[in-house]
């Protein structure tokens, strides 16, 4: 798991506080806030020093971090509270020097106290100070271990922020589920329609469990359970933001049935009663079960506000501009696995003489509402001289809505995967390759236009959408077009283009302008049938600022779920933000938007977001990172079963990319999986990681890249590599694909690592045996075993025949003999052999 490094260190002059050896009796007494409450870390050294530990009220159990300076450890009180004291007691890992900070809402941070020299012990710190959330942000260890704290206790007031309790039930008429049902005739859904003649029973055994969903996460501070004859006598309510992760709201023993009321307080979306002794020889049954919700009285988040430090705003005054482009690049050239993310922001104007070059993480975006806007007359330029020449790993970067006249006629974009071109204007031509003309393995163009001609020369593979060109010079094996003005034809049987004249369905990514000095989204509309830019003719509709939660690093989980509770839209700005709990996106339209590749990393085995089976979400421009326990599922669209019609209003996930491992070791079952109906997938790239550190064939173990359940689903750009399983499992009807870019994983260790149902190798696209309407242009699925280069893999794609099912245009090919296919689709296509890199090719399929 990368950790945040958070860069802050203590002022000079900062004064040694005066550390009492004991916590004073008049206090030792009280309760601290933050006993139970939701905790969260920076890390954790192991699952046995959870950072749940630190404020659990048992000194016998502790946090501990990873052994790095820049470690954190929060805890949320719930409520906003006063603040008086906090006492920290160390273990004999211990803080030399950090600060005491609090804050409202998770985001942006003021410091209590600083603390230089501290000798471990008890540190018993007088603060003063108001917020719900309280951490300790270490700046220097005192050992070379981490940070270890037995307990981190808050003492203060809360003011009697905490309201009445509604009377309403919140449950009422929910989905609901359960482990079992005794019979069809009692549901889940029967404790909760308010019909007191009706209920849920389970099987007679024990444990057993009753759940609902709340819709969006509530503060919950009642719940009413009116018992059937077969009563629970110990059990557990419980509560949820992401149905995964439960935090025990009361815990009761020695029941007697009846109807009873509980007194809680806690958040969550999901409630459920966790049964884990009967009081009869039965099951469980309920009548009813009713779940009452307030307010905790914390300030509602607010949408707005300033960017944070790492997006940098200039216009064409700017001072020392170019200085700024080259002090960014030189930070991120070769920063592969880093935790720098910038994003560049130019106001309208024109800018002279200025080459931007774009490393790493790092994005360039004009701020007009049309790229001509916005004129640079000169350079943006990505090439591979920190590689050697090689342009194959010139990853996650981005340049957007801007106008470039370059300096000598052509623009330099030489990138692989994660790297979107859009929006673009280039006055003149673009070359797609390094200086050298170096290896590169592909990439992706939309709504742009150039003037001139696209060299892609060693470019291996390119997709290009709704655009227009004054020409395209060559390709290596796989150039894919569609609604591209000056596309050349198709020749695949000969040669590597393969030309749609339209795009059937697509939707240009969100975008922020200025309109006058006030920040804006633009949300572009739907477009059938597309050829060309959508610009300037701007269908869509635009979104000030303050309708976003501008989320900062530092924020919490639960903030950003608070901030979608509450109807506002999301907008990441550059940083590394990890996730306690699964980000929760249940309401139509909404928006998700990142700056600079923001990154999301799930820790503790949750999943990093939900999106439910609504219209119209738009997910742009951010990169989810797995974190070291593994995920069932980083990204899920729509929830399992989801059957909803979204064909006026889809969603879209558009350069939303998704890595395992590579900058530390991550595990996720499934990378993506789409449950919704219509989804668009514009641009991804899931990537288990063949190199950096944390790689090895269990070590960043993912079995899946993208599954798709959902009916007509369109991707258009799909890049998907090196996964256990499939790279992509497709069951839904009437899917789409136009464009797909594959390798398989570098690592099996032997053909029986990736036999199944006798069939050696997993498909790199795999179209369940149900399906019976599928179509999809311009495939290619590239192996590479250098583990084991004796493999020969049975196919590259997997698909049932039948009238309804039609491929075009597929390759493999073995690079440089290091394992074979057998076909390329099915048992239909020439093998590949030797050591030649030369493509097996299928026109049309069946």
């Amino acid at each position: 798991m990368r950790l945040r490094s958070l860069g802050i260190a203590l002022a000079a002059t900062a004064a040694l506080i005066a550390l009492p050896a004991t916590h004073p009796p008049a206090v030792a007494a009280e309760t601290p806030l933050s006993q139970g409450r939701t905790a969260t870390a920076s890390s954790e050294e192991n699952a046995g020093t959870a950072a749940a530990k630190g404020v659990d009220g048992d000194t016998g159990t502790r946090w501990s971090s990873a052994a790095t300076d820049d470690q954190w450890f929060q805890v949320d009180l719930g409520v906003t509270a006063t603040v008086s004291q906090v006492v920290l007691n160390w273990e004999a890992a211990y803080g030399k020097d950090y600060k005491v900070q609090i804050s409202k809402d998770g985001g942006t941070w003021t410091d209590l106290k600083s603390v230089t020299g501290s000798d471990g012990g008890v540190d018993t710190l007088d603060v003063s100070g108001q917020g719900r959330y309280v951490r300790m942000l270490g700046v220097h260890r005192a050992t070379q271990w981490g940070y270890s704290l037995w307990e981190f206790q808050v003492f203060g007031s809360t003011g009697g922020t905490q309201s009445a309790c509604g009377t309403a039930n919140a449950a009422q008429g929910r989905p609901a589920t359960a482990s079992t049902t005794e019979n069809a005739g009692t549901p889940a859904s029967a404790a909760f329609d308010g019909d007191t003649g009706t209920r849920w029973s389970s099987q007679a055994a024990d444990p057993q469990w009753l759940r609902v969903d709340l819709g969006s996460i509530q503060d919950l501070c009642r719940i009413d359970l009116n018992w059937e004859a077969a009563y629970g006598k110990d059990f557990q309510l419980q509560a949820s933001a992401d149905g995964q992760t439960w935090s025990t709201l009361k815990s009761v023993t020695g029941a007697s049935g009846g109807t009873a009321s509980y007194d809680v307080s806690g958040t969550g979306r999901y409630v459920r009663v966790y049964g884990t002794a009967r009081g009869t020889g039965y099951g469980y049954s309920l009548w009813e079960v009713a779940v009452h919700t307030g307010t905790t009285g914390v300030p509602p988040v607010q949408g707005g506000g300033d960017l944070g430090p790492n997006v940098i705003v200039v216009d064409p005054s700017t001072p020392n501009l170019q200085q700024k482009f080259d002090d960014v690049f030189k930070q991120q050239e070769s920063s592969q696995f880093g935790t720098g993310r910038y994003q560049f922001l130019l106001k309208p104007g024109t800018y002279n003489g200025i080459n931007a070059q774009i490393g790493f993480y790092t994005s360039i975006s004009g701020l007009g509402m049309n790229p001509d806007d916005t004129q640079i007359n000169g350079d943006v330029t990505v090439d591979a001289g920190w590689f050697n020449g090689n342009a194959t790993q010139n990853f996650w970067r981005s340049a957007e809505n801007l106008a470039i006249r370059p300096s000598n006629g052509t623009d330099r974009w030489a990138v692989a995967q994660a790297a979107p071109f859009r929006r673009i204007h280039v006055q003149g031509g673009l070359n797609l390759a390094p200086n050298g003309y170096g290896w590169a393995s592909g990439g992706y163009i939309a709504d742009s236009k150039i003037d001139g001609t696209v060299g892609p020369y060693s470019q291996q593979q390119w997709y290009t959408r709704d655009s227009s060109v004054g020409g395209w010079t060559n390709g290596v094996w796989n150039m894919t077009f569609s609604g591209v003005q000056g596309a050349p034809a198709t020749n695949f049987d000969s040669g590597p283009y393969t030309t749609l004249d339209n795009t059937p369905v697509s939707r240009e990514k969100p975008f922020l302008y200025l309109d006058g000095s006030a920040y804006k989204v633009f949300v572009p509309a739907k477009r059938t049938n597309a050829r060309g830019v959508s610009w300037p003719a701007n269908a869509g509709t635009s979104l000030p600022l303050d309708q976003f939660y501008v989320v900062r690093p530092g924020a919490t989980a639960a903030t950003i779920n608070q901030a979608l509770a509450q109807g506002l839209n999301l907008l990441f700005t550059p940083g590394v933000y990890h996730l306690d709990r699964t980000i929760d996106v249940t309401r139509a339209n909404t928006v998700v938007l990142g700056l600079g590749l923001a990154t999301l990393v799930p820790d503790n085995g949750v999943d990093a977001m939900h999106v439910a089976d609504v219209d119209g979400v738009r997910l742009a421009g951010f990169l989810i990172d797995a974190g070291s326990t593994n995920s069932d599922t980083l990204l899920r669209i729509g929830e399992p079963g989801s059957s909803a019609d979204h064909s006026a209003n889809p969603t879209t996930m558009q350069d939303v990319f998704v890595r395992i491992g590579g900058a530390g070791p991550g595990l996720a079952t499934n990378s993506v999986v789409v449950n919704s109906n219509n989804v668009v997938i514009d641009h991804t790239w899931l990537w288990r990681a063949d190199h950096g550190s944390g790689v090895g064939w269990n070590t960043n173990r993912a079995d899946y890249g993208l599954r798709v359940n959902g009916n007509d689903v369109l991707a258009t750009g799909l890049f998907v590599e090196h996964f256990n399983k499939y790279d992509v499992y497709w069951s839904g009807e009437r899917g789409r694909t136009i464009f797909f870019q594959n390798e398989k994983a570098y690592d099996a260790p032997n053909a029986a690592a990736v036999t199944h149902d006798g069939i050696v190798g997993y498909a790199a696209y795999k179209v369940a045996d149900s399906v019976t309407t599928h179509e999809a242009w311009g495939l290619g699925s590239y192996c590479n075993y250098t583990a084991d280069p004796t493999i020969v893999q049975a196919h590259g794609f997997q698909v049932p025949t039948g009238p309804g099912i039609r491929m075009h245009d597929l390759l493999v090919i073995s690079l440089g003999g290091k394992g074979q296919y057998a076909h390329v689709v099915n048992s239909t296509g020439a093998p590949t052999s030797g050591t030649d890199t030369v493509p097996s090719k299928v026109t049309s399929f069946p």
